[in-house]
């Protein structure tokens, strides 16, 4: 049987790259900050949601990822790294 899960029981596998490029951005960005980008871009999204997908706790969609992806200024694979 398949498992929609990655081995450490985690809903997506960007969530910690996610958190690294946001936590590098200059200045800082908050999950909050990370969410309003996303927003401008056009991508119905919360701050609440940034913290469940950097924890692992919500899947991600290509359209989120790609979103994620050009406002973290990366291509999406570099996303999709362990």
């Amino acid at each position: 049987m398949f498992i929609n899960k990655t081995s450490d029981g985690k809903n997506n596998i960007c969530g910690k790259q996610v958190a690294r490029l946001r936590k590098r951005m200059t200045p800082k960005v908050s999950q909050r900050a990370l969410a309003e980008m996303l927003q401008v871009a056009g991508l119905d999204i919360d701050k609440n949601a940034i913290q469940r997908i950097e924890s692992g706790q919500r899947f991600v969609t290509d359209i989120e990822l790609m979103a994620l992806a050009h406002v973290l200024n990366v291509d999406v694979k570099d996303l999709l790294q362990n």
